[in-house]
């Protein structure tokens, strides 16, 4: 069983839902993210999203991608960012660590390294799984297979113009969890309809018999509570970024912990 399987399954146990929290590696601070990471489980992560900086992040809003520009200016790249996952494997062997991204710095990693060096070196650096916004299931089977081999799930996107079709070949190939996107458009846009997703997800579930977590539009409290109630997991990421890139180096671990505490003090109550 995956770390990530093992942790959902210890959380149903309690009757408890998963927080997933998303940072850009080596934002706001280079030198940061391993530390971020703990402070993030000190906050109640359950899962660690990690963001791997690319150039043309299509999803991402101008949160996210901000973040990415300024990580890539400070020379951040798939390399350093395995070495953030194994810095922080060295204190921390349980919280499952995932890495989204854009399927161009994956296969630039083999083409530098050798065929299949990305899951070689993930693996071996403690990543749990692998979130690749652009490579769709049917183009992706091989990869996924070549993943499980070396116990990595495999993550994909859901939206709400998802189809049954679509539902239907994500959940063959699809470990770990799924992340339903429950807005249209790009990270950090729009006002999140709790309504909607509460009906988008026994759709999902019909297909999906891996938890479902909802991202994109959760803020605050309020909302990730709402959303908790339906969802087996919620991810928060753009407003976490805006908490960090708000402070200084000596504070930002602190306020990302803090306001990760509030979302799981709402989640479980």
């Amino acid at each position: 069983m995956s770390r990530i399987a093992a942790t959902f399954e210890a959380l149903k146990a309690r009757g408890r839902k998963a927080l997933i929290p998303y940072m850009t590696a080596g934002f706001p601070f280079a030198d940061v993210t391993p530390e971020l990471m703990h402070g993030m489980v000190r906050g109640g992560a359950d899962v660690i999203e990690l963001g791997v900086p690319f150039s043309d992040p299509m999803a991402d809003g101008p949160v996210i991608q901000k973040a990415g520009e300024q990580a890539l200016a400070l020379g951040i790249g798939t390399v350093q960012v395995l070495q953030m996952v194994s810095q922080f494997r060295e204190r921390d062997d349980k919280t499952p660590v995932v890495l989204m991204g854009y399927a161009n710095p994956v296969e630039r990693y083999d083409l530098m390294h050798g065929a299949d060096a990305f899951i070689r070196d993930a693996a071996a650096a403690g990543v749990d799984g692998v979130l690749i916004v652009d490579y769709p299931p049917e183009e992706c089977e091989e990869f996924a297979a070549k993943l499980k081999a070396q116990g990595l799930d495999l993550i994909f996107l859901l939206a709400p113009t998802s189809t049954d079709a679509r539902m239907g070949q994500v959940a063959r190939i699809a470990t770990g969890y799924v992340y339903y996107v429950s807005l249209k458009g790009v990270t950090g846009a729009g006002h999140l309809d709790t309504g909607a997703v509460e009906q988008m997800l026994p759709r999902i579930r019909r297909h999906v018999k891996v938890p479902v977590g909802v991202g994109f539009g959760i803020r605050d409290a309020a909302t990730a509570k709402a959303v908790g109630k339906v969802a087996d997991a919620v991810v928060i990421g753009t407003r976490l970024i805006q908490v960090a890139e708000a402070q200084p180096r000596d504070k930002v671990v602190g306020a990302v912990s803090d306001f990760l505490g509030e979302i799981r003090a709402a989640l479980d109550a």
